[in-house]
């Protein structure tokens, strides 16, 4: 097949779809923000059917759908729920999948927190439930067998071995709740039998990795401030390979192993960032030089082995952007393929037992583009739409993303991501300055993301600072922003808008600070420490006061992290008590002048709604006279429904445009 007939076979499912608001006005608000209509789809080993999550209209919840390719692509709804949505789900065998409950769009597990385990048939019969909640979970198929292990059982890992089991753990928690030990068994999806496994391992492990064979080969403990990772010998023993405390832990973490002789850890590189290294089976050392090491980022990834031979196939992971490296020459084949046929994207090749069947489900995005999903076959050179995440997105609608780097007022290197809006315009745009939450975690990645592009359909730039402290870019970045919460971290933050201005495409008079959670809370920051820097700022979920990070008993912060991180990463609640006070919006509410959106959720349990409220009644009580607050039912640390996302940012839209007099203003 010539290559223009086969990127002709490959045209986008969403290339013909058409907007849906008047000619020349952005997208409503809700097309940014509502569940995609599909997602995650997952190949089932024999290639010859997909899984994947649906939104369901009839509830407003999603759904877990199979399609059968080779029955004229026949769809089944084999489970959802009328309370929840679908969160992780797996294929066991060809025959079955598991799947749990919980609002989870980013489709990863929830361990350790009661979201239960159903299994189904392909064809939707034979639900059972393998494991409860701690709350009654309302199916739509009221024909669900149910005689599951108690709550404080999760799902683990869900091995490719034609067993017809999975892993579950077993969580012992404290009185707080907080996780203490986790202890795993193989449960066989269809009798429910469970044995036990390695029931001679170290005491209080909470962390267990398992090999390509589905058995344990690393574990990492935790007992109060001692942290340690132990590997398990040929003998079947496990040895100590290194330790440290809840601040500086072992350096090395487990990645991978094929459950012979090939193990590779993540750790520490000369370079400052972590690499991919092989770990010698007999020594259980590390070699000297890495397998993978990323120039600037960290190496963070999956591994793809090939189920019968225990091969590793290749390895995902993110840079600037997601990548694929592939071992096995035909899957580099088959990428090069696809990747001619769908230039100028991300493109993500995914299956069970690739080299087996020779299908592969492939998720195409790109800055502009929500994920579209197709399949490739690679024996017959095929390769078609299978479907689009949000086919109400047109991406000639949609704004450019570019990242690069910048150097902070103490030369300390750190990324920015600018995403500008479509179409030209005569001289500088207003601004937004968007915050990560964490602090301690990566903010961004190249691709479609749902809040700067809502942002610059209103016509402003979005600058994404990666501040010190923020992971993914090696430990000097890392580090540099222990401590930093309102100080340092905030003047990276004003180092990258004085960058942009400099460029010539923010006019630095229209300028707004916003963000959730950390966000937030640097947002307000940013306010105080830099008065005449922005025009206004939006804090939803936001910290305000960094002693109550130690001092609220209902936040779900662990007492091991209070007593050990807190003080290392942010400060001595009494050695520190000056800059704890110094830093927070709280205590300095009366130095705050500029017009602020506060938001929060009343079940916010990771920052409760004490920081917003209180903070409130403080800039009210200093005269404050431009402070909007909303608080939401039935939310916690981040929006869960569509109506509170339009009604917030719909409120933030408003907002941004009486204070920056934005060039456009959408529909609602």
């Amino acid at each position: 097949m010539s290559s223009a007939a086969f990127a002709q076979t490959a045209q986008p499912a969403a290339a013909a779809a058409g907007t849906t608001t008047a000619k020349g006005a952005p997208p409503p608000i809700a097309d940014f923000f509502r569940d995609p209509l599909m997602r995650r789809p997952k190949i089932s080993p024999d290639g010859r059917a997909v899984a994947l999550v649906v939104s369901s209209s009839e509830h407003e919840r999603s759904a877990l759908a199979v399609i059968e390719l080779d029955q004229g692509n026949r769809i089944t709804q084999v489970a959802s729920f009328t309370d929840s949505d679908i969160a992780f789900y797996a294929w066991v065998g060809n025959g079955r999948l598991v799947y749990t409950s919980g609002k989870d769009e980013a489709g990863k597990r929830r361990d350790y927190n009661a979201a239960g385990l159903w299994t189904v048939k392909r064809d939707g019969s034979e639900r059972r439930q393998l494991i409860m909640t701690r709350y009654a979970q309302a199916q739509t198929e009221s024909r669900v067998i149910s005689r599951g292990l108690p709550y404080d059982w999760f799902l683990y890992d869900v091995p490719d071995d034609d067993s017809g089991e999975v892993i579950v753990g077993y969580g012992r928690y404290d009185a707080r709740w907080d996780l203490k030990s986790v202890q795993l068994a193989r449960l066989n999806v269809e009798t429910q039998q469970r044995r036990m496994l390695e029931t001679k391992s170290p005491d209080k492990a909470v962390n267990w990795e398992m090999d390509a064979a589905g058995e344990p080969w690393a574990l990492q403990t935790l007992d109060e401030n001692r942290e340690a990772l132990y590997f398990k010998t040929a003998d079947g023993t496990w040895q100590l390979a290194q330790e440290g405390d809840w601040v500086h832990s072992p350096t090395a973490r487990p990645f991978a192993s094929d459950g012979r002789d090939l193990r590779l850890v993540i750790d520490k590189s000369a370079a400052g960032t972590q690499a991919l290294y092989r770990v010698d089976p007999r020594t259980l050392k590390k070699e000297a030089e890495p397998l993978v090491s990323l120039a600037g980022f960290d190496f963070y990834g999956v591994p793809v082995f090939d189920t019968e031979s225990r091969r590793l196939l290749g390895l995902h992971f993110v840079s600037d952007a997601p990548t694929t490296h592939w071992f096995d020459p035909t899957l580099k084949v088959m990428q090069a393929t696809v990747d001619q046929a769908l230039p100028g994207r991300v493109n993500t090749l995914s299956c069970q037992r690739c080299l087996k069947s020779g299908r592969v489900m492939v998720t195409s995005q790109a800055d502009t583009q929500p994920s579209e999903y197709f399949l490739y076959d690679h024996a017959a050179k095929q390769l078609r739409a299978f479907g689009s995440a949000r086919p109400w997105i047109r991406a000639a609608d949609m704004a450019q993303v570019e990242q690069t780097r910048i150097r902070a007022r103490d030369g300390l290197e750190f990324p920015v991501t600018v995403t500008t809006p479509a179409g030209k315009v005569e001289g500088p745009r207003p601004a937004v300055v968007l915050v990560h939450g964490g602090p301690f975690a990566r903010g961004t990645t190249w691709g479609w993301n749902s809040l700067p592009q809502f942002l610059a359909s209103r016509g402003y730039v979005v600058i994404e600072p990666e501040f010190r402290g923020s992971d993914g870019y090696g430990e000097p970045l890392f580090k540099a922003g222990w401590r930093q919460w309102g100080e340092g971290m905030i003047d990276d933050l004003s180092d990258s808008l004085a960058w942009a201005v400099k460029q010539g495409w923010v006019d630095a008079k229209r300028v707004c600070i916003a963000g959730a959670s950390y966000g937030g809370y640097a947002a307000m920051m940013g306010l105080i420490k830099d008065p005449g820097q922005y025009r206004c700022g939006v804090s939803w979920a936001g910290v305000t006061d960094l002693d109550y990070l130690f001092s609220l008993d209902w936040s779900d912060e662990s007492e091991a992290g209070k007593r050990y991180g807190l003080p290392a990463l942010v400060g001595d609640r009494v050695k520190d008590a000056e800059m704890l006070r110094r830093t927070s919006p709280l205590r300095r509410a009366a130095d705050l002048k500029a017009p602020v959106l506060i938001a929060h959720g009343y079940d916010d349990h990771r920052v409760p709604i004490d920081h917003a409220s209180d903070f409130r009644r403080a800039l009210e009580k200093s005269g404050h006279k431009d402070v909007e607050y909303v608080a939401y039912e039935g939310e916690g640390h981040g929006w869960r429904k569509l109506s509170t996302d339009v009604d917030f940012y719909g409120r933030m839209e408003r907002f941004l445009a009486k204070h920056l007099v934005a060039p456009t203003s959408g529909a609602h």
